[in-house]
Parts: C-alpha cells; structure tokens; sequence
C-alpha cells in the first residue's frame, strides 16, 4: 500500500492522467471483447479503428499540443474539410499530381496556424474567438472552392488510397474459411509516426517543455526565460501544419470532397485530447494518452452501435457521459494528490 502511495504521490500529473486512460481504455475493450464478442474478437476491427481515426489522431495530436500550452482551436475540423475539398478538385479538375496535392494541404495548414498564431500570441486575442472566426472561415470557403460533393477518379490518388499494408502475425478466418490478413491505411502509419514524432518532442526537447511551462503559469515561464509569445506561436503553428496533414489523411480515407466533411471533428478531437488526459488548464497532457482517447472514442461508439443503439443521439449521450466522467477523474485524482502532498 506504500508503495502504491509513494507512486501516486512521485508520478507527474501527466503520468498519472496517462496511466488512467490506458487502465480505463484495456478494460473497457476487453469488457467489449467479452460481452459482445463478434466485431471486438477479429484483429481487424481494432486496425479499422486506427483506418477510421487516423486523421483524427493526427489533428488531436495538434490540439493537445495548443492545450498543454493553455490554448484551444476549434478550426480544425474545418481546415480538414477544405484541404479535402481542395485537394479533390486539384486532382480531377486540373489534373493535378500526388505531390502537388500534398504541397496544398500543408500550404493551407500552415497558413491558418501562422495566422491564428500570429493573432492568438502577439495581439493577445482570445484564442476560442480566433479559431471560432478561422473555423467558419474554412467552412465558408469549402463551399465556395466547390459545391456538389464528388468523388475524385485521378489515377494515381485511387491506387495511393486503396493500398492496403498487412500487419504480419494478426488476421482472421472469413466466413468462406479463407485466412485474410489483418491490414492498415497508409494513413494509419504517417499517425502513428507523428504520435511518436510529438511524444519525443513534448517528453525530452526544450519546446515540450516550454510548452508545459506556458501552459502551467506563463508568469512563472516568462520569468524562467521562456520566450511566451513564440511558445504560444508555435504551438497553434504546429497545430494548424498537423490539421493540414490530417486533412490529406482524411481525403485519402474518404477519396472524395465535401462540404459536410469532417463535421464535428473539432469536438470529437477536443473530446479525446481531454480523455486522454490532457486539462483544460493547460499545463497537463501526453500525446500517447491522446491516442488511447481517440481509440476509446472510437470504442465507446461501437460498443453502443453493437448494443443496437444505432441512434446518433444515443451515442452522444454516451460520449458526453464519459466526457464529464473524466473530467471529474481527472480533478478528483489531482486534487487527491495535492492533498497528499501537503500533508
């Protein structure tokens, strides 16, 4: 029981949110591999996870990153939706190139993370208003780049976006007896290369540290010698360049381009940054626990669609259950800690 305590007490906040999202994240899995067996039982249905959420977790990775530092950004889901658009009536109405298109999602992510850093860190605009303003700005100029949706028939995107990377050692048998492979996008690895990416850069450079310290007490960080406005800067920088990278993730899983896509994404990505551990306050989160939040996201929708509750609202409810739920662990557990501390 010491021992226990001691590691309570000794484990950042950071740590100790983690080590809560994955604990919560295996059991409700195996919990739903249990009860529900069919789906949760095949490999393949965690990899779709990954398939269907990879852009998700690249944008998420973004957001925790401008919350740790004490910000937020709601224009992600729109910048999403406008590289896809963008990307989609490059390729097949001006017979545009793979590369060409990649250049275009991280140009227009760029642009919105240089902008809205730009107004968030150096004329000290409220941050929500910022990206409230740059998310109905996206989505008014998806609109305008095109209307109608469509799917994009270039070639060489429709061969890039049905490749298919099997995962040796993990595979079921199909109803016809055939032993298939278990697979992923390629979308899949350019996620998880940047979860290791930022994972890296927040745990043992000098900017995941300062983005820590911003978001902390950005007095205190100024005082230390941090340079705060930039912090700030690149933090909603980085996010708007992985908003962009997401949005090409996302246009090569759905391979076409709409208005309505990527709505609610922002929240969805919010959502699992806070799942994952990382608080509001800034100052608090890990890029693996956002990962395990976006699969737990994922999970909790499949376990109420499994349940026959395919009703959208059924697993809103359920999402906002387990939203509120984590934030009262996550205040419960750190205001245990400090307790203990101060006796």
């Amino acid at each position: 029981m010491n021992k226990i305590k001691n590691w309570f007490i000794k484990t950042s906040n950071t740590n100790l949110l983690l080590t809560i999202t994955i604990v919560v994240f295996f059991l409700m899995y195996i919990g739903a591999m249990i009860f529900q067996g069919e789906g949760f039982l095949r490999p393949q249905t965690f990899f779709n996870f990954l398939n269907t959420n990879a852009s998700l977790i690249i944008t998420s990775c973004g957001l925790s990153i401008v919350m740790i530092c004490g910000g937020i950004d709601i224009s992600v889901g729109g910048v999403v939706a406008l590289v896809s658009m963008c990307c989609a009536v490059y390729l097949d109405f001006h017979n545009g190139n793979i590369f060409g298109a990649i250049c275009i999602a991280v140009g227009i992510g760029l642009a919105f993370g240089i902008t809205q850093g730009l107004l968030v860190a150096y004329l000290d605009i409220q941050p929500f208003i910022v990206t409230l303003a740059g998310m109905f700005f996206a989505r008014g100029m998806t609109t305008i780049v095109h209307t109608a949706p469509f799917n994009v028939q270039n070639e060489a995107f429709v061969k890039l976006k049905d490749t298919r990377i099997n995962v040796p050692g993990f595979g079921s048998v199909n109803k016809l007896g055939d032993y298939v492979n278990a697979y992923v996008e390629i979308g899949v690895i350019v996620a998880i290369l940047i979860v290791i990416l930022f994972f890296v850069v927040l745990k043992w450079t000098k900017l995941g540290r300062s983005f820590y310290a911003v978001g902390g007490n950005a007095q205190s960080a100024l005082m230390l010698g941090i340079n705060v406005k930039r912090t700030k800067f690149l933090s909603h920088l980085i996010c708007g360049l992985l908003a962009g990278i997401g949005g090409f993730v996302y246009f090569m899983h759905v391979g076409s381009g709409s208005a309505s896509h990527a709505t609610g994404m922002e929240m969805n990505a919010i959502a699992s940054s806070i799942i994952g551990g990382t608080m509001l306050t800034g100052g608090v989160g890990n890029i693996i626990g956002t990962f395990f939040g976006v699969l737990m996201l994922e999970t909790i929708k499949n376990i109420v669609s499994s349940a026959g509750l395919d009703d959208a609202w059924w697993t809103g409810i359920t999402i906002a259950v387990m939203l509120c739920l984590f934030l009262v662990i996550q205040s419960v557990v750190i205001a245990k800690k400090n307790k203990m501390i101060s006796k």
